[in-house]
């Protein structure tokens, strides 16, 4: 979801740089902004009790993130931390109600796009009943797929690490990589110097 930054600007909303590996929030913090991505990359994620992270979503430039306590007014369910140099526009958070009650067309845009993140987690969480982790593997790539997410548009090379593909599935980054390699052989992935193709 991309609101026009000019319309963020003209309701006061501010650039921010952010560091790679900088926090942005964490979950369980109470929300005062709206968020949107316009450089550089963010990772979405929960991190348990042992430091390990399951990624929920990676924010690319034009996407916001963080919505939800927006329109629950509970606290964040996830972290959010810069995956690389980013800047992100925020715009806090009542100015950001008011925006969107006087802007009906957003306001059916962001319902969208959380059904669509909704969606998403069906389907991940489906994948998760299946022991098998290609089929989780190709479930989250079949995604992607379906929504020119994570690809190099020409190309069709994926933009995901194996520890990230762990980190959304669940699997070890051991257990990725051999599903991996089981995939390119059966001709459902391409690899090629370690890069892999759709």
């Amino acid at each position: 979801m991309m609101i026009d930054v000019d319309l963020l600007l003209t309701y006061g909303a501010t650039y921010k740089k952010i560091s790679k590996g900088e926090i942005i929030f964490t979950e369980g913090d109470n929300c005062s902004f709206y968020y949107q991505l316009l450089t550089g990359r963010v990772n979405w994620l929960n991190i348990n009790d042992d430091g390990n992270e399951f990624i929920q979503m990676l924010i690319d430039p034009g996407e916001s993130f963080g919505e939800l306590p927006l329109f629950d007014n509970e606290p964040y369910g996830e972290s959010a931390i810069a995956d690389e140099d980013s800047v992100v526009i925020r715009l806090y958070k009542p100015v950001f109600n008011q925006l969107i009650s006087e802007n009906v067309a957003i306001h059916f845009n962001f319902s969208k796009l959380l059904a669509q993140r909704i969606r998403f987690r069906f389907i991940l969480l489906h994948s998760f009943a299946c022991h098998d982790p290609v089929e989780r593997i190709k479930t989250l790539l079949n995604y992607f797929k379906k929504e020119n997410k994570n690809f190099c548009n020409k190309s069709r090379q994926l933009k995901l690490t194996r520890q990230q593909i762990a980190d959304m599935t669940g699997l070890r980054v051991e257990t990725v990589i051999r599903a991996m390699r089981h995939m390119h052989e059966a001709g459902a992935v391409l690899i090629e110097n370690g890069k892999v193709f759709c």
